[in-house]
């Protein structure tokens, strides 16, 4: 079972403007946070992860900056489980789960496809206002299919 993502001790967060640089920032941030927790290029979490980052990063720069001036990644983890939000301050919620084969971009549908490849979880929560959405994604930790040693 994975740990949610309000439990886990560890914590990073990442605040930038919604613009083209915010997607390597946080893709690199997330390699940074990743290396910090113990999490090497051996786990087979690593690299998704941050194929998704910047996938979800992207989205908000391309659909959420006419709405939502900054972007924030949350970064969360703990001895089996790496976990991150993605949140702007657009109110639109996409149907994570009908984004396979949905045109024009297929974006969600690999993020989508690699959590669950992974064994992980993907949820869109809303703000308390319907004023903005994070979607968050959680993966399990392994390394040589054992959990990390902190």
């Amino acid at each position: 079972m994975i740990t949610p993502p309000d439990t886990l001790p560890y914590r990073h967060v990442l605040t930038l403007p919604t613009t083209g640089p915010a997607v390597r920032v946080a893709r690199e941030t997330a390699e940074q946070v990743l290396a910090e927790w113990g999490v090497g290029s051996q786990d087979p979490c690593r690299d998704p992860a941050l194929l998704i980052v910047s996938e979800l990063v992207a989205n908000s720069v391309r659909h959420a900056a006419v709405l939502s001036p900054n972007v924030t990644v949350v970064f969360a983890g703990g001895p089996d489980t790496f976990a991150f939000g993605v949140h702007d301050r657009h109110p639109y919620r996409p149907a994570l789960f009908a984004s396979a084969g949905i045109a024009p971009g297929r974006g969600l549908a690999t993020v989508m496809e690699l959590t669950h490849g992974l064994g992980g979880s993907a949820v869109v929560r809303g703000d308390a206002d319907e004023g903005g959405k994070s979607i968050w994604i959680t993966l399990p930790l392994r390394r040589n299919g054992r959990s990390h040693d902190r």
